[in-house]
């Protein structure tokens, strides 16, 4: 038997916040997190403590954009610092929100971000491969500049431009999770591990070493997931269902999977690595190690008739199928 309200950590996109179309203004974005906060608030009627995680990608690419613009001004800030920057920008902006929400409705509940670290390997094979674009647009000679002085990789992407892109290595825990475990049991709203958490390499004594890469907020929800104990976790996402030949005439929305299932999927190409892919193995690699858990995918406008069962992919273990899982 549970001896505690379940937990679970929801993760929305950084385009939530700032929309397409959008210059990321603090209204914007205000208006944005403001529109958002009911429909997460839906966990919390059903029953859930809750962790958020957030993406920080448009933001991040101002904050990258502001620092070229003011070259020669004030002294360039390295990327995992830019990153950092993002999850107290971001995590100030929710953290308001959601404490004037709970005001309103006279909930006393206490809600705190965390400007959360992520430790990655030395050795990950992404280091020799960087495949992440990060930031704004260059022309030819703008990204031969950069790559002269910055010892920055930059690759042409889709025709648009240059754009510098770095490693984006798995995570493989978080520095604060004990500090977040105990937060989020005690009812406190949580907001964590903002655009994946900063990437940090960990010496044999300890020692943190920030690095200027960027880690998959997908699989860095996925890890906090796993070691806070959580329920349920929770991608928000641009649909409110996952689909198989989704580009297809035969299209098969999907309202359940189990882990099995869903490695099929996977492995036949129908979640692609810039789309659906990340959160597909992220759920996966949850799954598998913590078997009594349950993956939600789902859309913002639909979470609250997804926890109802009425959409949304539910993606479960076979041993929580077996068991009948409640949450």
């Amino acid at each position: 038997m549970k001896t505690h309200k379940p937990i679970a950590v929801v993760a929305i996109g950084g385009n939530a916040i700032t929309r397409e179309n959008q210059t990321g203004t603090i209204e914007e974005q205000l208006e944005n997190i403001e529109t958002c906060v009911p429909q997460i608030l839906s966990l919390w009627e059903q029953g859930y403590q809750f962790v958020l995680t957030h993406g920080n990608g448009p933001q991040v690419g101002n904050i990258l954009l502001r620092s070229e613009a003011a070259r020669g001004v004030v002294p360039e800030m390295p990327l995992d610092v830019c990153g950092a920057e993002s999850q107290g920008q971001l995590g100030y902006l929710i953290q308001r929100t959601f404490r004037n929400t709970f005001k309103k409705r006279n909930v006393d509940k206490e809600v705190l971000s965390i400007v959360t670290q992520v430790v990655v390997a030395e050795n990950d094979p992404a280091f020799q491969n960087p495949t992440k674009p990060i930031g704004p647009f260059y022309t030819k000679e703008e990204s031969e500049r950069i790559a002269k002085e910055k010892h920055a990789v930059m690759k042409e992407d889709s025709g648009r431009g240059y754009r510098r892109v770095v490693a984006s290595p798995k995570p493989l825990r978080i520095v604060e999770t004990q500090l977040i475990r105990q937060l989020a049991k005690k009812g406190n709203l949580v907001i964590a591990a903002g655009g994946g958490g900063v990437p940090v390499i960990q010496s044999e004594d300890g020692i943190l070493r920030g690095v200027e890469e960027v880690v998959d907020k997908d699989w860095a929800s996925a890890i906090l997931a796993k070691e806070i104990h959580a329920d349920l976790l929770v991608f928000l996402t641009g649909v409110a269902q996952v689909a198989i030949r989704y580009q297809e005439p035969t299209r098969e929305w999907l309202s359940n999977l189990d882990l099995v299932t869903a490695k099929l999927y996977l492995s036949e190409g129908h979640f692609p690595a810039g789309s659906m892919g990340p959160k597909i193995e992220a759920a996966i690699s949850f799954l598998e190690q913590s078997p009594g858990g349950r993956v939600l995918i789902t859309s913002l406008e639909a979470l609250k008739d997804a926890l109802q069962g009425k959409t949304g992919t539910w993606i479960v273990s076979r041993e929580c199928q077996k068991a009948s899982c409640d949450g």
